[in-house]
């Protein structure tokens, strides 16, 4: 009888818990990557929550455990092994992750990133020692409770909670936080006149990716919700009470939420992976690594050189199942499928009052079914991994 040795078996590991790998994970419980393959999801958390609802979860809407999925519960589920651990480098030429307070690097013959990324401090001094940035968001919610619980002590005295930036996740957070604080003061009688939001941004307009006609709805909604708007104001320090702008202008807090463009994690321009200009891993069109064959990335941590999309949620959802396919074929020495996501997405922004606005392209709309729309498009992605 002949004997054929077995093929050496393969290992895949999966770095962060984000949105794409979720869907990768998913996606190889029906279709396993290979006979002799195994698979390791790397992430410090267990649980990771689904960027799409975290407003809605500061806003009172949503419990935990609605808006985050479990990464070991799914990973048992769909037979990949699961660490939890916080990568700090990786060898490129052994083929092995650092982790925190481990010695035992782990070692891959494929890596995929999915790590996520930071609100960039933009060089500003004190906004790691003074402010809340709204990533990694298990870190923001742990934060916001006690934000949370001390205006809860402390009703009818002043708070005041600056928001700096201006994009979709400043306004959301803003306006999820005010609904939040609000709603508080009403369950036990107490003004909420105290409550001052102030949202800061260096542009002199909000939301620059979007229409006009969202811009302008958003304008009005912030109005309406007593949010006071800092245009073409630039933070350029942070103390323990007040944001300094390169105007001259002080801004008295009590609580600052960071929520600027969003930066890289610094160990991987260290690795010698190529990356952009901003530092985020440079990947082609198949969500391979432009210097390292065997290295993938999605979601913010990747940039695709040659068809940049904005640092989303959305874009990072779509690139799982995508992502999935060409790590199959990675594995198997298959020639990689090129994807480009369309560049325009249904946009949606929760407003905190269980309305939200909504955009594709030049259109734009509002209402309480834009709200629906989004809740039932959130809990049906969360609910497909429980």
């Amino acid at each position: 009888m002949l004997c054929f040795p077995l093929e050496p078996e393969r290992h895949l590991l999966l770095m962060g818990g984000g949105h794409a790998h979720v869907a990768v994970v998913k996606a190889f419980q029906d279709h396993p990557p290979l006979p002799r393959a195994r698979v390791t999801l790397l992430s410090k958390d267990s649980m990771t929550p689904y960027s799409g609802m975290v407003p809605g979860l500061i806003a009172g809407y949503y419990r935990f455990e609605d808006a985050h999925i479990d990464l070991a519960k799914l990973c048992h589920a769909t037979n990949v092994a699961f660490k939890q651990a916080t990568v700090t480098g990786i060898d490129l030429t052994r083929k092995e992750v650092q982790i925190d307070g481990d010695d035992s690097p782990v070692g891959f013959d494929v890596v995929s990133m999915n790590t996520g990324s930071t609100p960039s401090d933009e060089g500003v001094t004190g906004v790691r020692e003074h402010g809340i940035p709204l990533k990694p968001i298990d870190q923001f919610l742990r934060r916001w409770e006690n934000v949370v619980e001390r205006v809860a002590r402390e009703l009818g005295a002043p708070a005041r909670i600056v928001v700096v930036g201006g994009g979709a996740g400043g306004i959301e957070i803003a306006l999820a936080a005010r609904h939040r604080l609000s709603s508080l003061a009403a369950e036990h009688d107490a003004r909420d006149s105290g409550i001052r939001f102030v949202l800061v941004n260096a542009s002199t307009q909000l939301l620059p990716s979007h229409n006009r006609w969202v811009r302008s709805k958003l304008d009005r909604i912030l109005r309406e919700h007593r949010i006071e708007c800092c245009l073409g104001q630039r933070v350029i320090e942070v103390s323990a009470q007040s944001a300094r702008c390169e105007s001259g202008l002080r801004i008295p807090f009590d609580e600052l939420f960071w929520a600027t463009h969003a930066a890289a994690p610094p160990w991987i321009r260290r690795s010698g992976l190529r990356v952009d200009s901003a530092g985020f891993l440079a990947v082609n069109e198949c969500f391979q690594s432009l210097s390292h064959a065997f290295v993938f990335g999605a979601g913010d941590v990747a940039s695709a050189i040659h068809h940049p999309r904005p640092k989303s949620g959305v874009f990072a959802v779509r690139q799982g199942p995508l992502l999935a396919l060409n790590l199959r074929r990675a594995l198997h020495g298959e020639r990689l499928i090129s994807f480009r996501l369309q560049k325009q997405s249904l946009s949606l922004i929760g407003t905190g009052d269980r309305r939200a606005v909504g955009s594709r392209g030049p259109l734009a709309f509002e209402g309480r079914w834009v709200w629906l729309l989004k809740d039932w498009i959130d809990r049906s992605w969360v609910r497909q991994y429980a």
